[in-house]
């Protein structure tokens, strides 16, 4: 009995004070981090296994849900066990799970970003490239794995049997998202409509019927000239598509919901990261309506390709643009009176 006790202690008690430190710091020499736990795991991630990178990468890129998320919540997100999060917390210099909170947490109140998550005082260009676009792959990522498949197909179907589709946005980004959808669903040759007025909302949710259908996007969702629009379109039958974050009230008033939810920005209500993942939502929607419409479609694109290859002014060859100029100002001249030599008498008609 006396040797099972020596076992169960030897593995069950705390470790000397700092002696995970000096462990986590011999594998990493020269790093100074000054009592920044979220130093020390972004200097560490690049020597960690796979696993270990993806839990140390959850604890740099959303600090604030980790620390309140549980083990097995960790687990999950990371796609990882249970006791590699454990394990993970040991390797860095904490006794175990809730010390390791307990410093992120620290971490977070002395230097909370102010520009961009993933990105802190001090950092080189170098590291503000690596750090801004490795945030949005791992966003991307995990948007794609949250994402249904069936939700992008009925909201392509939708759009493609409709008489009519407009596209509502309120505010700079949700208005020119709706902008660029109806231009795509204009060169689709769909009867397409962009509205970002309130006045202009209302009336056109008021035409709408059973055979139309209405997306709106906002990713807050909870713009109430916005919503106000939306009720009165799903009063009237029109088929509501949302892009916005899933627990907003227009994602309850949606008959199809395109869910928009990505890490908050420091700075913005609508931050890089959901301005990105609302224009591949777009992009992957209009593939979609395209695969509806067939063979025909193909045709209809080579001739608008055609028209904008020949005709367009802001080609990649200026002669287009100067050719254009040329003949107004060729016209110009033909039209204009003879110069007339000093002293000749002028004549007027």
């Amino acid at each position: 009995m006396k040797k099972a006790r020596q076992k169960t202690d030897r593995f069950s008690a705390s470790p000397p004070e700092g002696a995970g430190q000096r462990a986590a710091g011999a594998e990493m020499p020269g790093i100074e981090v000054s009592g920044d736990i979220l130093a020390l795991i972004r200097a560490m991630l690049p020597e960690m296994s796979g696993n270990q990178q993806r839990v140390g990468t959850i604890f740099l890129e959303e600090p604030a849900w980790a620390v309140s998320a549980s083990v097995l919540d960790l687990a999950a997100r990371a796609g990882v066990s249970a006791p590699t999060i454990v394990r993970f917390a040991r390797q860095v210099g904490c006794e175990g799970l809730r010390d390791l909170k307990l410093r992120i947490a620290g971490s977070m109140a002395r230097a909370t970003p102010f520009l961009h998550r993933a990105v802190h005082t001090g950092d080189s260009p170098a590291e503000v490239i690596r750090n801004v676009t490795g945030s949005m792959s791992a966003v991307l990522a995990d948007w794609q794995r949250r994402i249904a498949p069936e939700s992008f197909a009925r909201a392509a179907e939708a759009i493609h049997r409709a008489r009519r589709i407009d596209c509502l946005g309120t505010g700079a980004t949700s208005h020119f998202l709706a902008q660029d959808l109806y231009a795509r669903l204009f060169r689709l040759g769909l009867r397409a409509n962009s509205f970002a007025d309130a006045h202009f909302q209302l009336i056109a949710a008021g035409s709408m019927g059973e055979s139309d259908v209405m997306v709106a996007i906002s990713f807050v969702g909870r713009m109430p000239t916005l919503l106000r629009a939306v009720e009165l379109a799903r009063k009237r039958g029109a088929t509501i598509i949302a892009l916005t974050q899933a627990d907003t009230t227009l994602a309850r008033l949606a008959h199809i919901l395109l869910p928009m939810d990505v890490p908050g920005d420091v700075t913005m209500l609508v931050g890089t990261d959901a301005y990105v993942v609302q224009l591949i939502a777009i992009e992957i929607l209009m593939i979609l309506v395209g695969q509806f419409q067939g063979p025909g479609l193909v045709r209809r694109m080579n001739e608008t390709h055609e028209v904008l290859k020949n005709h367009s002014v802001d080609g990649a060859d200026p002669s287009i643009l100067h050719t254009g100029w040329r003949q107004m100002f060729e016209e110009d001249t033909a039209r204009a009176p003879s110069p007339v030599s000093p002293g000749t008498p002028r004549r007027y008609k």
